[in-house]
């Protein structure tokens, strides 16, 4: 404001109107920039809330992949179905020609023989009466077998057209989850395309500044998970004592649960490393290996080398299996994050687990508190 006093003193010196209008004008503009370069300033998001957008961002586009997940498993059941009809309907109106043609036969060869079978005044007007007998009876048998082959048609006929209208309606169903499928896709890329975007903002010290906001976080994590594998090792403890001071007429059962859990511990040995031999591999939603993995992709992977069949997704992946308290995890648990259970990882012992954390990343080892404790949904005994 200094200088602009200082030009207007300038001004009624000089005494000219021209030279104030021109200068007022510029003054003016001054000012308007001025005015909506702060505003710009103060409305550019902080390094917090782009990593807070970005994070969101990711787990949308992690949830919009489960819906992606369901879709096209729901979209490849659907095509083996109507595959299976449409071989059907072939097959059924193969049968049909087939049908029409010896009911075709049948008309041909009454046509020969004769439109009815032969009265009794055929019999007086016969040269050979076994003639006659012979032609009565060849056709009832003409009669009987057309009254199956008609009967044979109509069934069958009936058969293929319920057959083309489930097929119809099949072929309908799939349209729509083809479409729901393609919907859910857009919404994946739509959501890494921003968070790319957002990212693409950041200048290199705020990116530095960013990479050492989430080494921090690390940190925080692995402490949590320290102070995890301490209760758990307790917990342990204490449930090792209590099994050594049990009595002898609890035995049976105590030695049944051990049989289990060391069937389980057998199990989950082999998921864990299969798990392992995974780190490094890219985040690819959508992805069940071998090169790559989406999270509910790699922990359905690492439970079949073990011979456990899960579901697809992680809203169906939490439902298969029991559920088990925090301290009570062991590896091989499935750990679920998010009130939408958009996320999921393989526990592997001491608060951390494997995991396919987001696109962009790659399949490695993390704290379990990785987004907080608060983030952490429910664990999961498979098997």
């Amino acid at each position: 404001m200094a200088s602009q006093r200082k030009w207007f003193s300038g001004s009624r010196v000089a005494g000219t109107a021209p030279a104030l209008a021109t200068a007022a004008l510029t003054s003016v503009a001054l000012l308007s920039q001025t005015a909506n370069a702060a505003p710009s300033e103060e409305s550019k998001p902080s390094l917090e809330e782009v990593e807070k957008k970005v994070d969101d961002l990711y787990r949308q586009a992690e949830s919009a992949t489960d819906k992606y997940n369901a879709a096209k498993e729901k979209t490849t059941k659907q095509r083996k179905k109507v595959d299976t009809l449409l071989d059907d309907v072939a097959q059924r109106t193969e049968k049909l020609n087939t049908a029409r043609e010896e009911l075709g036969g049948y008309a041909a060869a009454q046509y020969r023989t004769g439109a009815a079978a032969p009265d009794t005044a055929s019999l007086l007007l016969a040269d050979n009466p076994q003639d006659y007998f012979d032609q009565t009876q060849l056709m009832s048998r003409l009669t009987d077998r057309q009254k199956v082959a008609v009967d044979d048609y109509v069934t069958e006929q009936a058969a293929a057209a319920e057959t083309r209208t489930e097929a119809s309606q099949s072929l309908e169903t799939l349209t729509t989850s083809q479409n729901a499928l393609q919907a859910s896709k857009t919404d994946v890329q739509q959501k890494l395309a921003k968070a790319r975007e957002l990212l693409s903002q950041l200048t290199a010290d705020e990116k530095a500044r960013l990479a050492a906001i989430e080494e921090e976080q690390r940190k925080a994590a692995e402490r949590k998970a320290a102070e995890l594998a301490q209760q758990q090792a307790a917990a342990d403890a204490a449930a090792q004592a209590a099994q050594e001071s049990s009595s002898s007429a609890t035995t049976g059962t105590t030695g049944s649960a051990t049989t289990a859990d060391s069937a389980y511990t057998t199990k989950a040995a082999k998921t864990v490393a299969f798990a392992r031999a995974q780190v490094g591999k890219p985040y690819v939603w959508g992805a069940t290996g071998p090169g790559s993995y989406d999270c509910s992709g790699l922990t359905q992977a690492a439970w079949k080398a073990a011979g456990v069949t899960l579901p697809r997704v992680t809203y169906d992946q939490v439902t298969a299996g029991t559920t088990v308290s925090l301290t009570d995890a062991q590896p091989g648990d499935l750990v679920f994050f998010y009130g939408d259970v958009s996320h999921v990882g393989l526990y592997i012992g001491n608060g951390m687990m494997i995991h396919a954390p987001k696109p962009g990343a790659y399949v490695r080892e993390e704290s379990i508190f990785y987004d907080g404790e608060a983030a952490i949904h429910s664990v999961v005994r498979p098997a």
